[in-house]
């Protein structure tokens, strides 16, 4: 008999549990495949960064599925920040001046060696995007606030305001890097309609 698919958000679907109210929740260590890039989400270095990231993922998958272990890619994630605007600060900040590491996660049996193996295949068919910064990493954001935002990126920033007074008043503050779940595919939905998780850690507020 085949081997069940494994299906990592459903297994780890408390991580990923989130609705239009927000919450705090534990967060564990989670294996990603990730590559970093600076500039607009949309722009030109985000397009191909974003080829690669799926172009290994999508390679390992299948190598790993010959060996008999199956799993379904993952969504999109991502880390966003700004060096010039602290925290949750960057949406605020130029959009040229944004640093992203765009994250799919992993499961735990995939290695830095199936990972090499596959940016070395697509580099050897000619694969134009930048594989090869492709890495494996582990996040571990521990205690988060997360809540679902729907409706268009651009509008996000009201969300985000609303996490961080929740949990200014769970007596949190945010620390870390704003971290976002692509739920569906903005390709295919109208923006009304698209749904991201938002999320950052925090840690209790001093005093």
């Amino acid at each position: 008999m085949a081997n069940e698919k494994l299906d990592l958000m459903k297994l780890h679907k408390a991580d990923y549990a989130a609705t239009g109210s927000p919450r705090i929740l534990d967060v564990a260590p989670a294996r990603y495949l990730a590559v970093v890039g600076q500039g607009a989400p949309g722009g030109e270095e985000f397009g191909r960064k974003v080829g690669a990231l799926y172009a290994v993922a999508f390679t390992t998958k299948m190598a790993r599925k010959a060996e008999g272990r199956d799993y379904g890619v993952g969504k999109l994630e991502g880390l966003w920040w700004c060096d010039e605007a602290p925290g949750w600060e960057f949406a605020h900040a130029p959009r040229d001046l944004w640093q992203w590491k765009l994250l799919i996660r992993t499961p735990d049996f995939v290695t830095d060696v199936d990972v090499a193996t596959a940016a070395k295949a697509l580099a050897a068919r000619g694969k134009t995007e930048p594989v090869g910064g492709v890495r494996l990493e582990t996040l571990a954001e521990g205690t988060c606030v997360q809540v679902l935002h729907t409706g268009p990126y651009d509008a996000e920033t009201d969300t985000i305001r609303g996490m961080h007074a929740f949990a200014e008043a769970e007596g949190y503050a945010f620390h870390g890097r704003h971290h976002e779940i692509y739920v569906n595919d903005p390709s295919r939905t109208a923006p009304e309609k698209l749904r991201t998780i938002l999320r950052h850690p925090v840690c209790p507020r001093p005093g």
